[in-house]
C-alpha cells in the first residue's frame, strides 16, 4: 500500500487474503485512521450470521447471485446491488459472490459478534 499525507492507494490483489465470517477478505486501509476501511471478500459459502455494535457496512455485490440475509430477512442480490447495514443487524452472506465491503468506522475485530 502507498501512502501520502493526504491519500493512500492499495493494490487489493497484491494483499495477502484473510478468513471472515463471510469467506476470505483482502482488507485495505484499515491501518489509517479509523474513518472507513475497503475489504473484498470472495464468499464461496455461506456465511456465518454475525453482528456488529458500533460499525456499519456497506456492499457491493461485484459478481455471482444470492442473497443478503438481514435480521432473518433474505434480499436478493446480483451484480452492482448494494446494501447498507446499520449496528446491531443480524447479517450474513448466503451463495456464491465477490464483494466491496466498507465499513465504517474502520474495521475492528473487536467488533464482530455471534449469538
Amino acid at each position: 500500500m502507498e501512502l501520502s499525507q493526504r491519500f493512500s492507494v492499495a493494490q487489493l490483489d497484491e494483499i495477502e487474503p484473510v478468513s471472515c465470517p463471510c469467506g476470505m477478505a483482502r482488507r485495505a486501509f484499515g491501518d489509517l485512521n479509523g474513518v472507513a476501511s475497503l475489504h473484498m471478500v470472495d464468499i464461496s459459502k455461506d456465511s456465518e450470521t454475525h453482528y456488529h455494535k458500533e460499525m456499519h457496512e456497506i456492499y457491493l455485490v461485484l459478481e455471482g447471485e444470492g442473497f443478503i440475509e438481514l435480521d432473518g430477512e433474505k434480499i436478493p442480490v446480483k451484480p452492482m446491488t448494494a446494501v447498507f447495514i446499520k449496528p446491531g443487524c443480524r447479517h450474513r452472506a448466503v451463495g456464491k459472490m465477490k464483494i466491496i465491503n466498507i465499513p465504517i468506522p474502520a474495521f475492528d475485530p473487536e467488533d464482530e459478534w455471534f449469538d
